[in-house]
């Protein structure tokens, strides 16, 4: 029998990249490992709300550049950069109080997503949206698919459901499928994201997987 593997981690090397790149790392694997780890939890906490899809994180050997991918760069960004400017000081306050520094020269970039409805964590996150405003939870799973599969580009969505959903005392799961997902597909670019929407009755889990068709290399 096959084992479940993460979309993005099944596909690093090939037609994915990993989240944190390293140049010119030298015996400091621990310290940068931690400190990547916890500054992703204090941006996504500080970010919340903002419709952030992730963060990326390069070192070199002089400085340290944080890439942040938004569906509404205005928001982070502020007048004049202001905001940006802001957030970019706090993330080094961060970094001093825990001991997380190196002396890198901080950098601050702020890239904007084209089609948000293609994005499987922008998806997740208007669908948790949807849920915390009461809506029933089945038109919120159909309007979803719907606008995800009006994309250009998108072959197929599927979003899983977990929880007390509607209200109901004994949790369950509900999910919804349409176009083609080829999870075992290597070229396959299938974004996943999950995501928790927060309820009075408790928390709900969202999946979401979006297929947009298969990568070849250029080259070839």
């Amino acid at each position: 029998m096959s084992h479940t593997v993460h979309p993005y981690s099944h596909r690093l090397g090939t037609i994915r990249d990993w989240k944190s790149r390293w140049f010119a790392v030298n015996s400091k694997y621990r310290e940068f490992l931690k400190g990547d780890i916890l500054l992703r939890e204090h941006l996504e906490k500080k970010l919340k709300g903002m419709y952030v899809s992730g963060v990326e994180i390069e070192r070199g050997a002089k400085t340290i550049r944080v890439v942040i991918t938004t569906s509404r760069p205005g928001i982070i960004i502020g007048r004049n950069g202001e905001s940006a400017e802001k957030l970019r000081k706090d993330i080094n306050t961060f970094l001093n109080r825990n001991k997380l520094s190196t002396g890198q020269e901080l950098k601050l970039d702020v890239e904007e997503i084209k089609s948000p409805e293609s994005n499987a964590m922008i998806v997740a996150m208007l669908m948790a949206e949807g849920l915390e405003k009461r809506m029933p939870f089945r038109r919120v799973m159909k309007q979803t698919v719907e606008k995800v599969m009006a994309n250009r580009g998108v072959e197929g969505v599927k979003i899983y459901l977990g929880g007390r959903l509607g209200g109901a005392d004994m949790a369950r799961s509900e999910t919804l499928k349409k176009g083609r997902i080829p999870l075992q597909t290597i070229r396959a670019d299938i974004d996943y994201a999950e995501y928790r929407a927060t309820i009075p009755q408790g928390d709900l889990g969202i999946k979401v997987w979006i297929y947009r068709g298969e990568i070849f290399n250029k080259e070839k």
